[in-house]
């Protein structure tokens, strides 16, 4: 288990590169879901500083929030709902360049301007989870962090 992250200063895809093999090691050895996805959500916002970063897990027929860092969030999200429903609905990435242009887009906080969700698949293909990360600026995300964030969801199983 890792101590301490190391935060570059470089760009976003050096930052990425850095903090995957960290993000491998603080995983490393523990088996619990949960405990996995609180670290990595923790390792993510101190490298980059988000809005909110975490997960939605897959109960039934609804999303229902993970762990999280960032400000109070939506508790519930039925599928097919919002960017993080329509992310498990079509079990593709949602790229959200400004969320007031994207149909029906849940706001759970007013300060959210852009968005990136990725639906997050257990070893059998099945979503069990989506990543939701959350910006106050326009066009924050791009092919980058979708590249980047879906090796390090991958690390979960």
């Amino acid at each position: 288990m890792a101590e301490k992250l190391i935060i570059s200063t470089g760009d976003k895809e050096q930052r990425y590169q850095e903090l995957l093999p960290q993000i491998q090691g603080l995983l490393s050895g523990e088996d619990d879901i949960i405990a996995n996805m609180a670290n990595m959500v923790a390792a993510l916002q101190m490298t980059f500083s988000w809005l909110w970063v975490g997960f939605y897990i897959v109960r039934g027929e609804q999303l229902v929030l993970g762990p999280f860092q960032g400000p109070i969030a939506c508790t519930r999200i039925n599928k097919g709902k919002g960017v993080c429903g329509s992310a498990w609905q079509s079990g593709e990435i949602q790229l959200v360049p400004d969320v007031e242009q994207f149909p029906g887009h849940i706001a759970c906080s007013s300060l959210s301007k852009s968005e990136i969700v990725l639906p997050v698949r257990n070893t059998i293909g099945e979503i069990i989870a989506v990543l939701d990360v959350d910006s106050e600026m326009l066009n924050q995300f791009d092919e980058i962090d979708a590249k980047y964030l879906a090796q390090i969801i991958k690390l979960i199983n």
